[in-house]
């Protein structure tokens, strides 16, 4: 049994940009945003029912990864450091410390690489940044940051041991639930789109909220969170080698942004919180055009030795 075509072509492409549009002019939608982290559990579900555990394992390269964010968190600092403005280079250094989002996975299912090199990355990452960061952001802030590593640490118990334990669950009933995932791939793409619908609206409330910031520190936090988020997809495919181009890519380009920017409110002020929120724009904006390339007529790269798409019939 193969997906429904709806998510085919044009209507992919389509989707994908009427969601970053319509997120941007209809932030009402942002009162709905508390859905996000149960949408993308949804996802995260349908990918575990078809998960082989032994395949989820920790490697070099994943160290390497951590070793990065920490670096991408410094050089974002010190880009915004030249700006003269000390709440930009809190707000980018915010950006680039970020540890690896929980969507990351998922978008690697889209593309059809291996998702469970960025579930271990996503681990790593958020468990590595949890321990480091209660020593390195007083070195930034110049103050304490009690509680960072339990707030780190419920975000991987929710968002990832909740759909995991439950995907466990439903594959011990049934046996056959693998096979039904794997042809659930419109429906996740569709709980996908809406998930990023409800980002967009929610970073567009939040943007709105803050249109006293002057201009200047604005283009900065937005032209360094690009400059940051661009060196962050580059850096990662470097570090993810020919085999793991794309997966090293989105490990350490597709930020925790949510976690960033509560961390930025708690520790430091609004306007740091900028630097992660321009960041979701800049990774949501590369996530859709690398998931939309075939409608423009490219193809995507193979699929890797047990890849888990969630659709038989992805290539369009």
């Amino acid at each position: 049994m193969e997906s429904g075509g709806f998510m085919k072509g044009f209507s992919r492409t389509f989707a994908l940009s009427g969601a970053l549009a319509a997120g941007v002019f209809v932030p009402q939608a942002g009162a709905w945003s508390g859905g996000i982290r149960w949408l993308i559990m949804g996802i995260l579900f349908l990918f575990f029912l078809q998960m082989k555990w032994s395949e989820l394992r920790v490697e070099g390269r994943h160290w390497w990864l951590l070793g990065a964010n920490v670096a991408m968190g410094f050089a974002g600092f010190g880009l915004g450091w030249l700006s003269g403005w000390r709440d930009v280079a809190w707000g980018l250094f915010f950006a680039g410390f970020a540890p690896t989002a929980t969507a990351a996975s998922v978008v690697m299912v889209f593309l059809r690489g291996r998702a469970d090199f960025v579930v271990s990355g996503f681990l790593v990452t958020n468990l590595g940044m949890a321990a480091l960061a209660p020593f390195l952001l007083p070195m930034v802030l110049g103050r304490e940051t009690p509680g960072l590593f339990w707030h780190v640490l419920e975000s991987v118990r929710v968002i990832i041991c909740a759909p995991m334990a439950a995907a466990c669950l439903v594959r011990r009933v049934w046996k056959r639930a693998g096979e039904f995932a794997r042809v659930c791939g419109d429906v996740s793409f569709g709980l996908w789109v809406a998930a990023l619908f409800l980002v967009m609206a929610n970073a567009s409330v939040f943007l709105r909220g803050h249109a006293e910031v002057p201009l200047g520190e604005l283009v900065w936090l937005a032209a360094g969170s690009l400059l940051v988020c661009a060196g962050n997809f580059a850096l990662g495919a470097l570090i993810g080698g020919k085999e793991f181009r794309r997966e090293g890519s989105q490990v350490l380009g597709q930020k925790n942004t949510s976690l960033m920017i509560f961390l930025a409110l708690t520790y430091a002020n609004p306007l740091a919180a900028l630097g992660p929120t321009f960041y979701v724009v800049w990774h949501n904006v590369w996530n859709s055009l690398q998931m939309a390339r075939p409608a423009r007529g490219g193809k995507f790269q193979k699929p890797k030795p047990n890849a888990k798409p969630l659709t038989t019939d992805w290539h369009g």
